[in-house]
């Protein structure tokens, strides 16, 4: 019998989406991505989730996912080949994994638009954001390659997307100052194929366009 694919409603550079995408593609569970304009949100997300946000996935009679990490841990539920949810629930982790999606995020959105900001500088929000996680990350890289110690964890993949938009505020400044055992962890994820693959270009869905399923 034929079973309707889940479907995942992204958006290619939303570090969310990025996440749930690295998580897909590592778990190889396929599913049919719509990428969104995400200032012409269609009425099948709105149907899905009237909070619009990206990224969702549409499980079909199995429910809807309107979290990332929600559709991170589905994924590798289904299929883990490297272990990636053994030690993502490690308290250290968990720790990183919260800051980052609370207090990090709300820094590094106020050091990314420092200008709709002006009350402080860009480079005071750059601080909170290095106190409110980076310290602690560079303290975790520093002991082992990976948060999941000599290979990479769920915790890794959900924090690189922020953290590598972090460095892409000010490049000069994250080369010459960022912690060294960060820029060596973020340039791997960077460099990795599994980034390539959850970075694929994909057109803006159209209703009548044929489904796209990923990953490609």
């Amino acid at each position: 019998m034929h079973t309707a694919l889940p479907v995942l409603y992204s958006f290619r550079r939303c570090p969310y989406a990025i996440r749930a995408r690295l998580a897909l593609v590592r778990a190889g569970v396929t599913v049919v991505v719509r990428e969104v304009d995400l200032k012409h949100k269609p009425p099948e997300l709105l149907a899905c989730s009237p909070a619009a946000t990206v990224p969702v996935l549409d499980l079909g009679k199995g429910g809807v996912l309107a979290h990332s990490l929600d559709i991170m841990r589905w994924a590798l539920a289904q299929h883990d080949p490297e272990g990636w949810l053994i030690r993502a629930d490690e308290p250290v982790n968990a720790a990183l994994v919260d800051t980052n999606d609370t207090a990090f995020k709300a820094a590094l959105d106020r050091y990314k638009y420092a200008e709709r900001h002006p009350e402080r500088s860009r480079s005071a929000y750059r601080e909170d954001a290095q106190d409110s996680l980076l310290t602690a990350l560079e303290a975790a890289l520093q002991k082992a390659p990976f948060l999941g110690g000599a290979h990479p964890c769920l915790s890794d993949a959900a924090l690189f997307p922020f953290v590598r938009q972090f460095a892409g505020v000010e490049p000069g400044w994250w080369a010459q100052a960022g912690g060294h055992a960060t820029r060596r962890w973020l340039d791997h994820w960077q460099g990795s194929p599994l980034f390539a693959a959850a970075m694929v270009k994909m057109p803006v869905w159209q209703p009548d366009a044929q489904p796209l399923r990923f990953p490609v």
